[in-house]
């Protein structure tokens, strides 16, 4: 008897018994009824000795004979990550496609049927033991927990560098990211050591982002294995944008899509021009005090400056601030003075700075200056195409990095490198 008349049978035998009210003759000749018999015999577990079994290979599961096959496998550790398989279609094998954990427990649950259709069942706990090498790989991942704008990427900070692919992805498989609601997204190898993450657009309003590691245990290469790391969770407010357009020389803030404030600001001039692009604010600080020294202008000079400098809102690691300027208050609105930053008067600046927060976006429009760099400076991951964002991993793309976007800048007080 076939699985499809098989299927027909309890069907019929389901609304008969159902009609009459009373057990018909059919349960007792229906094989799918019965209660499954130990499969023991039926299937062998290749590589399995004494419960144990090699974490560095695949778990192989056969059906012995030529009556019968599997029908289903899971496996799952006691910390519920199950591992992926492949049933061959004749159903004579079973065998993982996904890493087992080394020093872990797995529950295997295998599902079979003899020539008659009568279903068996099989459980045994198989555990793996610990490598004879063993370097573990720890992730760290960023920011630290709180709430933060829509424009910031999620970080993982590696404690050994990963070069080869087939090692990358396994560490991406590994590292999951669960966001309510749920958004497209996906990973990028800035370095060896370092990735990001960021939707295809920006983060949700008011979006709940979890990071965790399920690398615990994995084989990553011949030596690394993947060690234990502390989740993640972040939050999103509202989506704030702050727009420049420096050929204008005016600032619009818009939250949740409607514009709240137009200031009048100034820009970089000639020779300092401010970075075009997409920006996400690093922090804030109340005050600083900006000296030219700190990027290599001499003292005296026509460009030096020596400035206490209120309400900055720094975003890029060179030195790029939205900050108050009191001293530029004539120019705003109609030229473009500064080193690179955006300057605007006191009472604006105090507003700016007590409306965004770490994570929020800044956008730099119409300026002669260079483009934002993807890396190194901040955070410009939103000034790639989603496309190029995808080549940046393993998984998706060719995982490899741009050396040009890995370069690390040193952090400025005021002037931006150009």
């Amino acid at each position: 008897m076939n699985q499809s008349a098989r299927t027909r049978m309890v069907w019929s035998c389901a609304l008969l018994a159902a009609a009459l009210g009373t057990a018909t003759a059919c349960d007792s000749g229906n094989p799918l009824s019965a209660e499954p018999y130990d499969a023991a015999r039926q299937i062998a577990f290749n590589g399995v000795q004494d419960g144990k079994a090699d974490p560095g290979k695949p778990l192989e599961i056969t059906s012995n004979g030529s009556g019968g096959r599997i029908t289903d496998v899971t496996a799952v550790d006691e910390s519920g990550r199950y591992i992926a398989g492949r049933l061959s279609g004749d159903g004579r094998q079973w065998h993982s496609t996904g890493p087992l954990a080394a020093g872990a427990r797995y529950t295997v649950r295998v599902s079979t049927e003899n020539d008659d259709g009568e279903p068996g069942r099989k459980v045994l706990t198989v555990g793996t033991g610990d490598p004879a090498q063993k370097t573990a790989l720890k992730v760290a991942f960023g920011p630290k927990a709180g709430e933060y704008g829509v424009g910031q990427p999620v970080v993982a900070k590696l404690s050994a560098p990963i070069k080869d692919r087939a090692a990358r992805i396994a560490v991406e498989r590994g590292l999951k990211v669960d966001a309510q609601p749920a958004v497209e997204g996906s990973w990028y190898w800035v370095d060896e050591k370092t990735l990001h993450y960021r939707p295809r657009e920006f983060w949700p309003a008011h979006a709940t982002i979890r990071v965790s590691s399920g690398l615990k245990g994995i084989r990553i290469d011949d030596k690394l294995w993947g060690g234990a790391s502390r989740p993640l969770k972040i939050t999103t407010g509202d989506r704030i944008e702050a727009i420049t357009n420096a050929s204008t020389h005016r600032m619009v803030v818009y939250r949740n899509g409607q514009d709240i404030k137009d200031m009048p600001v100034t820009t970089g001039k000639p020779g300092f021009e401010t970075r075009n692009g997409v920006k996400v604010v690093l922090e804030k600080q109340a005050f600083v005090q900006m000296r030219s020294a700190t990027v290599g202008i001499a003292a005296g000079s026509g460009d030096s400056y020596d400035l206490p400098v209120h309400w900055a809102t720094r975003v890029t690691w060179s030195g790029e601030y939205v900050h108050a300027a009191p001293w530029s208050v004539g120019s705003q609105g109609s030229a473009n003075v500064s080193h690179g930053c955006t300057g605007m008067s006191t009472e604006d600046a105090e507003w700016f700075f007590n409306t965004v927060h770490e994570g929020d976006l800044v956008r730099v429009v119409g300026s002669d200056g260079q483009n934002m760099d993807p890396f190194g400076n901040g955070y410009g991951d939103w000034n790639l195409d989603w496309a190029k964002w995808r080549q940046g991993s393993a998984l998706l793309g060719d995982g490899s990095a741009d050396p040009g976007q890995q370069k690390i800048v040193e952090s400025a007080r005021l002037r931006p490198e150009v």
